[in-house]
């Protein structure tokens, strides 16, 4: 039998999402898969989506071994990774995000797509390293750091993969704001509630209207990564 990813709980307003794999919560398709079922229910259910990790880590992104080995395996995780965070960025009701630690690549994108990130104060690391492990950015990794991070920010995430500390990661944009540990599930979870006041049909509507372009942008970068891909690999 297998252990599950992530645990779904819906109180009246809010449905609290946390993910953990018993490692660094990869971004695996079970991982995604996992997530999705939980945004199926929080949307049939009109509820606040609450998004947290395990103690030390939200999430260090996809699993290295599977990219590099290539093949449908990792094309299929790539971009099923991508089409998830469009999914948030896009989704009808709000999305408040409790960082719980780490936040790489995968991890940190998903973050990013979120409605409000509350973020742990601690030694922890928030980056898109894909650069600094051989590889290029991605066009979708691309467009979700460029509507979040400040200018000089982006670029740095982008070009030379830099890392930001908890306190960093307010002053680029990554956060919102941050708590200690023992309070990051308590204000989270009360930023939620609060959302969960919020008129329904004006904040998804408000939503898409101001990520139009992000969202578009975001389609389009998607859909040109996997030509690329499958160009490259022969596959169709």
């Amino acid at each position: 039998m297998t252990t599950p990813r992530t645990t779904y709980s819906a109180g009246e307003s809010v449905a609290s999402v946390t993910m953990d794999d018993g490692k660094v919560n990869v971004m695996s398709l079970a991982m995604q898969a996992e997530i999705h079922q939980a945004l199926d229910r929080a949307q049939s259910d009109g509820l606040v989506v609450f998004l947290t990790g395990r103690p030390g880590v939200f999430s260090a992104g996809f699993d290295l071994a599977t990219i590099r080995g290539g093949g449908p395996q990792a094309t299929d995780m790539v971009h099923g990774g991508f089409e998830l965070a469009e999914r948030i960025l896009a989704f009808p009701r709000p999305v408040v995000m409790a960082c719980t630690g780490h936040a790489i690549a995968m991890g940190l994108f998903l973050l990013l797509s979120g409605d409000y990130r509350v973020g742990v104060d601690g030694p922890y690391r928030l980056t898109a390293n894909e650069v600094a492990i051989g590889l290029t950015m991605p066009r979708a990794a691309v467009e979700i750091l460029r509507q979040r991070l400040t200018p000089a920010a982006f670029n740095r995430a982008v070009t030379v993969a830099a890392p930001f500390s908890p306190a960093g990661a307010v002053e680029a944009g990554i956060f919102d704001e941050l708590a200690g540990p023992t309070e990051l599930g308590e204000r989270a979870a009360a930023v939620a509630e609060s959302c969960a006041n919020l008129d329904r049909r004006a904040h998804a509507a408000s939503k898409l209207r101001a990520r139009r372009p992000t969202l578009e942008a975001l389609r389009a970068a998607i859909e040109a990564d996997l030509a690329a891909v499958q160009a490259t690999d022969g596959s169709t």
